[in-house]
């Protein structure tokens, strides 16, 4: 069976026009006219992305496909150094820019380091994609006090300090778009995570203040995934994947593919009436 990436290349001529993405030709036209003149609704063409937690899993998968669409990318990591040198090699490799800048998100200080390397690179950040995250169950009668904290730190507060310092930039020149990588336990919570559901359903509503706040000129939106094959699942059970794919209106388990044209929907121009939103690619899972 080919891979999803040589599918992806296989595709007809009218897709690779699609993705490619005729600036000149397209501009000014309508999404529907852009749609049904091969224009591309995902290029990212003249746009820097700041993507963190992209060493792996679906950080990679979306900072690889930005890549692919032109995009001028800084692949944020924390501890994963070689995850992050083979994401922008491949970026390289299909003829894109790439970067690797290290931080710990939690932290104030690095976050606005990770922040400014990349303004100082590409001149500025268009897309900011909060995905770093930990993951680590725990029932709430053992959890520790740091294991919480350690969970709020990366994925909300995290998610705020990176958010903080990117939009200066954002809402100085008049556009941008963040999108911030949730998850379906934000929206139905789960036993044994509910510091991660805690987490993640903070970013949700981050995300629609922040929407309103920084309307009409910068974009925020959330993904929301169901489970997704990524070494977090890796200590999963096979009766934990048997019952969690029988709970899953599309009958499996999600991969980063399924997620990533989400992010593509709403960094390019296909995302241009969508704010305050969260799009759930779970299967069905959440149904909210």
């Amino acid at each position: 069976m080919d891979s999803p990436r040589l599918v992806y290349e296989r595709r007809s001529e009218k897709w690779k026009r699609f993705r490619t993405g005729r600036i000149g030709e397209c501009a000014g036209r309508g999404l529907i006219q852009r749609h049904m003149d091969g224009c591309g609704m995902t290029s990212l063409e003249g746009k820097s992305a700041l993507i963190t937690g992209a060493s792996r899993g679906i950080g990679r998968g979306i900072a690889e496909a930005f890549g692919r669409e032109d995009a001028a990318v800084a692949v944020g990591y924390h501890s994963n150094e070689d995850g992050a040198e083979e994401t922008v090699a491949t970026i390289e490799d299909d003829g894109g820019t790439a970067i690797a800048v290290q931080a710990d998100v939690s932290d104030a200080d690095e976050a606005r380091r990770l922040v400014t390397t990349t303004e100082d690179e590409f001149g500025g950040i268009d897309v900011l994609v909060n995905n770093a995250g930990v993951l680590e169950p725990s029932t709430l009668d053992e959890m520790d006090v740091e294991t919480w904290e350690r969970t709020i730190g990366v994925d909300l507060r995290g998610t705020f300090l990176v958010t903080r310092f990117a939009i200066e930039g954002m809402l100085d020149r008049g556009s941008g778009r963040v999108i911030n990588i949730a998850s379906q336990l934000g929206i139905k919570g789960a036993p044994e995570l509910t510091h991660y559901s805690a987490a993640k359903g903070g970013v949700i509503a981050f995300t629609r203040a922040l929407a309103r706040e920084a309307a009409p000129d910068v974009h925020v939106n959330a993904i929301a995934p169901g489970p997704i094959e990524t070494d977090l699942l890796d200590d999963t059970t096979a009766e934990w994947r048997e019952n969690k794919e029988s709970e899953i209106p599309l009958d499996r388990i999600g991969t980063v593919d399924d997620v990533v044209p989400t992010a593509l929907l709403l960094a390019g121009a296909g995302g241009d009436y969508y704010t305050g939103q969260t799009l759930s690619p779970d299967g069905g899972d959440a149904m909210h």
